[in-house]
């Protein structure tokens, strides 16, 4: 028989009152959908519920996310909530580094690796559901994985669940594809009110967003997020609020980026509380728009921009565009400032 998890959480999330519908309907069919907005619950206590689940047994639950960033975070706050090091029941598997052990039966891992593992091992022996967070980013790889592991699904092991869950989603669309439920939990947003810069504000995008900082700054409301497309702007605009560190007067100013290439140290700092306390400023890209609650943040500055890969049937090749967010991606990011309070 599997242990039972148990693990304590500070506080009661909406999702817990969404869990004996979600049970109920995994032990009437193999597939379900979740839709719950930021701050629910979602991607942490969610998982380590369905651990104790009865047809789960033995098995393995993989949760896969988007990002590497989100997938380490969200990895350690659910270990952190059994009180224990990531690796034991809880580990992850990103590119080119990984934390599991032989107890670990919860892998938290990225679009990549979920992909390379069914190519490899077609029946998922072992695994007895797979999780989609964060759906509506809609990846190459996450709808292959998807498709790769709904035909396991079908032809090998009608035994095994999937749960495909996201914040923002089509959902209706997706549940008439996949012919399953929606199920829905209320969440836990406070009010976010929503101003805009001019319609063409003039100037390069760092000028521009570090303009906009310097304006939220005015307003004592709480460290600030600001989303730039990629890690040259992050940079460029960190030069330009870097004389705001010293010259702010008694209100302390911290500059932290964040970006994939950072160091988990670096990554770290700029989701933590500053240790000095020091309004921080966290200049980062969309890897901050799920997944993840950065304590303190009481402002986001969106550039509306995003850098994604795209397929040039030109060249035959893939690279880096930039391009407007999707009106989903605009309502994550915008919900960041709303998640402990309005």
């Amino acid at each position: 028989m599997p242990r039972a998890m148990t693990f304590s959480n500070p506080e009661p999330l909406p999702i817990l009152e969404l869990l004996p519908k979600l049970h109920l309907a995994l032990q009437q069919r193999n597939t379900a959908i979740v839709q719950a907005p930021p701050g629910a619950g979602k991607s942490t206590l969610l998982p380590l519920e369905l651990l104790n689940a009865p047809w789960l047994g033995n098995q393995k639950i993989l949760m896969l996310e988007p990002r590497r960033l989100a997938a380490k975070a969200v990895a350690a706050r659910m270990a952190q909530l059994l009180g224990e090091p990531v690796g034991q029941t809880v580990g992850y598997r990103v590119r080119f580094e990984q934390q599991v052990g032989p107890n670990t039966r919860l892998e938290v891992l990225t679009e990549g690796i979920l992909t390379r593992r069914l190519q490899r091992d077609q029946t998922l022996d072992g695994v007895g559901l797979v999780i989609f967070d964060e759906f509506h980013e809609r990846s190459l790889q996450a709808d292959l994985a998807l498709a790769l592991t709904r035909q396991v699904q079908g032809i090998l092991r009608e035994d095994l669940r999937i749960v495909v869950m996201s914040a923002t989603l089509e959902s209706e669309l997706l549940c008439h594809m996949l012919q399953v439920p929606l199920l829905e939990s209320a969440g836990r947003q406070f009010p976010v009110d929503i101003r805009y810069l001019p319609s063409d504000p003039q100037g390069r995008i760092s000028s521009v967003m570090a303009n906009a900082v310097e304006r939220a700054l005015e307003a004592d409301l709480g460290d600030i997020l600001a989303f730039l497309p990629g890690q040259a702007e992050i940079k460029r605009t960190a030069e330009f609020l870097k004389p705001l560190e010293s010259n702010i007067g008694s209100k302390k100013i911290q500059i932290m980026p964040l970006y994939g290439d950072l160091s988990p140290l670096e990554q770290q700092a700029a989701l933590l509380p500053d240790p000095q306390g020091r309004r921080k400023v966290v200049l980062a890209t969309s890897i901050a728009e799920t997944s993840l609650t950065i304590a303190g943040i009481g402002v986001v500055i969106d550039s509306g921009q995003a850098r994604v890969s795209k397929f040039d049937a030109g060249t035959g090749l893939s690279r880096l565009q930039t391009v407007r967010v999707s009106q989903d991606s605009a309502d994550q990011r915008a919900g960041r400032a709303g998640r402990l309070g309005p």
